[in-house]
């Protein structure tokens, strides 16, 4: 019994600990927004790898998630002749959630882990030893270009991603014979349904998850020990820990913008 509760104290004391430390680099990161104005070239070179580098691969995932979307409702929908409300449906689904979460999760896996990789080796080889040596604050020179560029960059391509999957809805819903909704029809649903409450409550969302990114990238990476095996754990703590903060923000998000 006494060594259970010492396992859960521990565990207890360990996840305040990395609360605090979290929270701590959060206020230091938004303390050197200030000098955002000089480091332009560094936060334009990680919105260049959060988004450019991400669209590719961000635009393949939306189309098929809206087509995947609309064929899978289109085809229930059509079984009772409601088929025409199909642009609403996926429009709002691909807004308020798909878009930001699922584009989120992408970027998360691509660029948190890089970040966690960037910074952890960066850390493990004592380079940020050599910043702090030469007086420059890791934080500032590491973390807040990052968190600007992520709260930037990710909005952006959440917007291109909400639309080329509602354009891969409104193809399915044209083209496959079951459903067979018009291009106007789809889209003169999806613009009655949408307002711009619920635009800002997707970008919201967004804005949201890509500091999430940062702030869980950047965090791992400073606290990377152990050479290489270290590096290797600290991007796969990145990822989960993000995947994980990502879906119960989601969710905090969604009960207060109801």
């Amino acid at each position: 019994m006494g060594r259970f509760l010492e396992f859960i104290g521990g565990k207890i004391l360990s996840i305040a600990q990395t609360t605090g430390e979290m929270l701590r680099l959060l206020v230091q990161t938004f303390y050197y927004f200030k000098e955002a104005p000089r480091n332009l070239p560094a936060i334009f070179r990680q919105m260049s790898d959060i988004g450019i580098d991400t669209l590719p691969i961000a635009t393949l995932m939306a189309f098929f998630v809206g087509m995947v979307l609309a064929l899978q409702t289109g085809t229930q929908l059509a079984t009772f002749g409601t088929q025409n409300v199909i642009g609403a449906i996926v429009g709002l689904s691909m807004v308020k959630e798909l878009g930001p979460v699922m584009t989120s999760i992408l970027v998360a896996g691509r660029v948190g882990s890089s970040m966690a990789a960037e910074i952890g080796a960066m850390k493990v080889y004592e380079e940020i030893d050599a910043l702090k040596t030469l007086e420059i604050n890791p934080v500032r020179y590491l973390a807040m270009p990052r968190m600007i560029a992520c709260l930037l960059a990710v909005p952006a391509l959440t917007v291109f991603s909400i639309i080329v999957g509602i354009f891969g809805g409104g193809f399915i819903s044209a083209f496959t014979p079951r459903i067979n909704v018009p291009f106007n029809v789809y889209f003169d649903n999806l613009v009655l349904a949408l307002d711009y409450s619920e635009i800002f409550k997707g970008l919201l969302k967004a804005t949201v998850f890509g500091g999430i990114i940062a702030h869980v990238g950047c965090y791992v990476g400073f606290q990377t020990t152990g050479g290489a095996r270290g590096i290797g754990h600290s991007t796969t703590r990145a990822v989960v820990m993000s995947f994980l903060l990502i879906m119960i923000a989601n969710y905090y998000l969604t009960r207060l913008t109801l």
